[in-house]
Order: structure tokens, then sequence, then C-alpha cells
């Protein structure tokens, strides 16, 4: 039996004690759980799923509890603590998780939020992040199809766009005018494949193709009048505010593709709003 640190395990009960239960961890031993993690009416032969870490005198310990992120996870941490020899991380498990500094682009501070890899380190065995992400990155060649939906961890801001990590494996490129809601660092959306680029390069997007030979703010539209009973309470008089917090998009491109999708036939409009017509 292979036990898999920093990842969940399903392992055999086979001693139960004041202090917690002894688990089957095959070639390592037995591995504790404390009594304050053991499930209620627990006993021996019973398979429990746990996640395998080590404590602070480096004993590996078995929980019920789910960290914020394994091992092989991309993941968005708060800094609890800066010392001598890194940063440590809050991910939900008694042990804080260390990153050390030569894994840090510039030394963390405390209070701040970081996105990180999480690894064990080939040589101490134990558990850590890491900040410089693009060495944990997947190189592997892309399978991924135009419009095929994605998870993103939303990764920094550049001149052009967010770059995010693709379903906790690849890196992307989320372009400004493919954005039409507030994005941030660390925050987890889903997305589409927009294109994948000669160069293996992955352009992204935040919303589908679903319809042909029209801009993106006018899919949009027609998106929410379909989610909307193929009506929206817009109109031209609309506050700037109001059309931003329906539909995400400034007055200006929603007036333009109000008279896209007039022209076309496709929508009606009277002093209440929008109405869809085109089926």
């Amino acid at each position: 039996m292979e036990i898999k640190i920093g990842q969940h395990n399903t392992l055999r009960v086979v001693k139960i004690l004041d202090f917690g239960v002894y688990l089957d961890g095959g070639e390592m031993g037995e591995i504790l759980m404390p009594t304050k993690w053991v499930p209620e009416n627990t006993e021996v032969d019973d398979e429990l799923d746990v996640f395998i870490y080590f404590d602070s005198e480096d004993r590996p310990i078995a929980t019920t509890l789910k960290p914020k992120a394994m091992v092989g996870e991309f993941a968005w941490m708060k800094v609890k603590a800066v010392n001598r020899i890194g940063a440590f991380l809050d991910w939900g498990l008694d042990k804080d998780l260390l990153v050390p500094f030569k894994e840090q682009n510039a030394k963390m501070e405390e209070g701040r939020f970081y996105l990180v890899y999480l690894y064990v380190d080939p040589r101490s065995k134990r558990i850590a992040a890491s900040a410089k992400l693009e060495k944990y990155l997947d190189i592997d060649p892309i399978d991924y199809e135009p419009d095929q939906e994605v998870d993103l961890l939303i990764w920094t801001k550049s001149d052009m766009g967010y770059k995010a990590i693709i379903n906790q494996k690849h890196s992307g490129m989320l372009y400004f005018n493919e954005i039409f809601h507030d994005v941030m660092p660390g925050q987890m959306i889903k997305g589409y494949i927009s294109r994948i680029r000669p160069d293996g390069k992955i352009d992204l997007k935040l919303q589908k193709t679903g319809y042909q030979n029209i801009d993106q703010f006018s899919e949009i539209l027609l998106q929410a009048l379909e989610k909307s009973q193929r009506f929206i309470p817009l109109t031209d008089k609309s506050d700037p505010e109001e059309i931003y917090r329906l539909l995400g998009m400034s007055k200006k491109n929603f007036k333009k593709s109000v008279g896209l999708l007039y022209k076309r036939r496709w929508i009606r409009i009277d002093d209440s709003g929008i109405y869809l017509i085109k089926k």
C-alpha cells in the first residue's frame, strides 16, 4: 500500500485507544488519528477517508479535516506568520504550511494572500508550498477544444488581462475584452477555451459562443434574455449602473447591442424593456 502524503487516502482502522485510533499505513506503519477527528461509532476494520500530513514533530498524522488544498494543487492562501525559515500559510489544519524563502518570488508579508502550489519536498519529505508557479505548470501537449468549459483560478493581472490556472494544470490568458464582470486574483470561476495559439499558449473567455456573427456584448444580452423569461426591463433611458448590474456592460455597449439585435429582428423594444422574439 502506498500512502499519498498531502492527499486523501482510504485507510483501515487497526487499533482503538483512549487518545485516538491507529490506521494501517502500509510501509509507513500505523498512522495515528487523534480522538478529536475520529468519527463517532468508529470500530476496528472500518475504512476511513483521511488526509495525511506531518505534525510539528514530523510524525505522520491522519485527519478528517478538509484542507484548503492538497499536494499537486494551486491555491490562494493567507500568510499567518513569517520567521527566519519562511512564511507560514493558513491551509485549514493545525500545522501551518511552510513556504521556504527560496520558493518565494519576493519576501511574503504577514496578512497578505498569495497563489501557491503545494508539493512534497523530495529531501525532507515534508509538505511545503511554492509561489514560483511556472515550474509546476503542466507542459504536456494540450488537448483542449474551443468552447470547452474549464475551471479557472485567477492568477495575476497584466497589461493585457489576467493570467489564470486552467483545471489545476495549465496557464492561460483572459483578456480584458473578454471580461464582463469584476475578477480578482485568487478567484475561482468557470471559463471557456477561446483558442490554442500556434505556440501552445491558451486564450480564455468567460462566455461560451452561442450565436454566430454577433459581437460578445450582443451575445451576453441574448443569454440574459433567455435566462429572464425572454424579457429584461432595460431601455435606452436606464441608468448605466442598472445596466452594468444586470448585464455587466457599459451603457454604450448596451445600446450598440440593442441596435444590432433590433436590426436583425431578434428583439422587440417598448417603453417597459426588451423582449426576445427570436427562437
